[in-house]
């Protein structure tokens, strides 16, 4: 079944390549498909195109199936191109020439834009939801080790005193930033297509803003030219967000590997969360946090593939857009994993006493030591100089006591201040007006 054939049938090789694996990603759409026929079904009523026996039937119906839907059940049947055919096709079987009027005044092009609007609107809550307690974890861990010291490194050289405690507060507050453009991607998403049809408009008419309402969508996308030019750009952007989260964890997933490296020695791990070798009965491999670097990698290249598939594509619909699912869809799962994965590995991590202890980090003392000079009246350049000629001949003399007070130092992480942050742009999803309105639409 295909909603727009009529007697001419495609050609079968026609038909499985321009068809490809888009029944296996549109399953995934199910729920949304339900949700979107719903909120139509409503809206065509109250213009007069259903009657309200009608519109009664298509949600008893619907609500029938969204239940198979949410169990992961509804199939798209063989000979039927898509999910929104499938759904068609089940309200038909059941309700006869009913059935077949809930397609009236929409396209399957804005069908498709508001399943796709709706399914990446759950995947970003889904994701905010993991993402969540890997933030506080990583703040417990913040505040638990916040006196344990550990070499910092710039150009991969020794540097300066840092903490475990700045370690993983750095990484929380990246989390902060992550979600900030999270929710930028997300107030692109929520906003309803849902009558823009094949992209411009209906002559039916149509209340775009009851189905707003009804989908709990914040706005419309108004332009109905560019409701269908917003697609691809939409999935561009909620990559680009997805890929700051993937370079946050693939960046943590380094260090965590270069620390538990014998040469650093700085972290362990209880050996159940570590692999061995098939010849070296000694090694513990960081094999999680090697793949987590490697996922994070291949999402962070997720924007550019989006980009360069629509590359130089005029407005309106093209089916090169067909293609974005099979590149986005699998992202939410593989990082929803990653953080879940690094949050086992983060939670059983085991800090090395002590670090800085030992002489061959005794250079990271030496910016202290000209601060103590400058303290002492000393100027600057002539402090920097002193230790520097002391270091070079021998003579250099340090002390281990540190002195870092203000705000985002070792000795003030500000975890409140960063907390209040991520707590502000959480509140700014606002995802229980979201639920509301999908929870009063299956009522």
């Amino acid at each position: 079944m295909k909603l727009w054939q009529k007697n001419t049938a495609s050609l079968k090789e026609v038909e499985q390549f321009t068809v490809g694996r888009d029944r296996e990603f549109d399953q995934q759409m199910a729920r949304q498909d339900v949700l979107g026929n719903m909120a139509h079904a409503i809206m065509l009523e109250e213009i007069g195109l259903l009657t309200t026996d009608e519109k009664e039937q298509l949600l008893a119906e619907l609500k029938q199936i969204y239940a198979v839907a949410a169990n992961g059940e509804l199939l798209i049947g063989e000979g039927i191109e898509d999910i929104h055919s499938q759904v068609e096709f089940l309200l038909t079987q059941a309700l006869g020439d009913t059935g077949k009027k809930i397609h009236s005044a929409r396209s399957r092009n804005d069908q498709v834009l508001v399943d796709l609007k709706l399914f990446l609107r759950d995947e970003i809550q889904a994701l905010v939801e993991v993402v969540q307690p890997f933030f506080e974890l990583l703040q417990a861990q913040s505040e638990k080790y916040k006196d344990h010291l550990l070499p910092g490194y710039t150009h991969l050289q020794l540097a300066m005193p840092s903490s475990f405690g700045l370690w993983f507060g750095a990484y929380a507050e990246s989390m902060v930033d992550d979600l900030t453009t999270l929710q930028a991607a997300y107030e692109v998403v929520n906003k309803n297509p849902l009558g823009s049809a094949a992209g411009y408009g209906s002559s039916f008419p149509i209340k775009r803003q009851r189905t707003t309402e009804l989908l709990g969508f914040a706005q419309l996308n108004h332009n109905v030219v560019y409701a269908q030019m917003g697609r691809g750009k939409a999935e561009r952007i909620v990559a680009m967000a997805l890929a700051n989260l993937a370079d946050t964890l693939a960046k943590l997933s380094m260090d965590a590997c270069l620390y538990l490296n014998q040469n650093f020695g700085f972290i362990s791990f209880p050996p159940e969360l570590t692999t061995g070798s098939s010849i070296m009965p000694h090694k513990k491999n960081p094999d999680v946090f090697e793949l987590i670097r490697s996922h994070g990698n291949r999402i962070k290249a997720l924007p550019n593939e989006i980009m360069l598939m629509t590359t130089n594509l005029p407005s309106g619909y093209h089916r090169d857009l067909q293609l974005l699912k099979e590149h986005l869809f699998p992202a939410f799962s593989t990082l929803k994993d990653c953080f879940n994965m690094a949050g086992l590995m983060l939670s059983q991590i085991e800090i090395r006493p002590n670090l800085l202890h030992d002489e061959k980090y005794k250079y990271l003392f030496s910016v202290e030591e000209v601060n103590r000079l400058v303290l002492e009246g000393v100027p600057f350049r002539d402090a920097y100089r002193q230790v520097g000629l002391a270091i070079e001949s021998g003579n250099y003399q340090y002390q281990t006591e540190l002195r870092h007070t203000h705000e985002g130092s070792i000795g003030n992480l500000c975890t409140d201040q960063i907390k209040e942050s991520m707590e502000a742009v959480l509140s700014r999803f606002n995802f229980s007006t979201v639920n509301a309105a999908v929870e009063q639409l299956l009522r």
